[in-house]
């Protein structure tokens, strides 16, 4: 079935127009009545077009501002999903995405670090504040480490520092900050008491896994405990 043609009244007066010129023996008349006839419908096309245009003007907006909303809606589904929802630091998904691309590209140092006594906090002053501390705690790794590396939340209160090409003894090193950092920090009332946080560090070169570095820093975080907390252990061998 042959497509309609979407200009045919204007295709029929193109057409009389052509005979018209194309007829020696045509008047003025007919010239003037053809001519007419032309501008009638040219003039209707410009408006059709224009109208056309503003149309396709608007619609272009509202593409483009669908286009930008989902980019944000995309953009804001991956902070959820790579993200903890209460103090903004990496979840523990995306902390085992994060080393396993480091270790494949080079080596990596990785602190893994746990609140002292945080189930006292809940304890005497409520999960309200033991939130509050889990935010807190984040912020001042956050302040410590700045672009330098990145800060994963892998459980309830423990933590963990990602340090591409950093060495053992400058991850000791931002450790024990990090550890002043929070013994310093003054958590907002009813937390009357100072909050302390013990540190486990390892380092693992290039083609490690992350279960080896993450299990040797946590034995060293074990370790700290075990000696008093609110210190930094080395992993052995590191």
């Amino acid at each position: 079935m042959p497509e309609p043609d979407l200009f045919e009244s204007e295709n029929s007066v193109l057409a009389h127009a052509r005979s018209v010129f194309c007829d020696v023996e045509a008047g003025e008349e007919a010239y003037r009545h053809t001519l007419g006839q032309l501008i009638s419908y040219y003039e209707r096309l410009m408006r059709e077009t224009r109208r056309l245009i503003r149309r396709s003007d608007r619609e272009e907006l509202e593409m483009n501002r669908l286009n930008h909303r989902l980019q944000e809606l995309a953009q804001e589904l991956e902070y959820r999903a790579t993200h903890d929802t209460l103090c903004g630091a990496l979840n523990r998904g995306a902390v085992i995405d994060r080393a396993t691309a480091a270790l494949a590209r080079g080596n990596l140092a990785l602190i893994v670090l746990d609140i002292d006594h945080f189930k006292r906090v809940n304890d005497d002053f409520g999960h309200p504040a033991g939130d509050a501390v889990i935010c807190g705690v984040t912020a001042c790794l956050k302040d410590t480490v700045r672009a330098e590396g990145v800060i994963g939340r892998v459980g309830g209160e423990e933590f963990t520092a990602l340090l591409p090409g950093f060495t053992i003894d400058e991850a000791c090193a931002l450790a024990e900050r990090m550890r002043d950092a929070i013994a310093e920090y003054r958590f907002p009332a009813p937390i009357n008491r100072q909050v302390t946080a013990s540190f486990g560090v390892s380092w693992s070169p290039q083609g490690r896994t992350f279960e080896y570095a993450y299990g040797r820093a946590d034995e060293a975080l074990y370790d700290a405990k075990r000696r008093g907390r609110n210190r930094v252990v080395q992993a052995i061998g590191a």
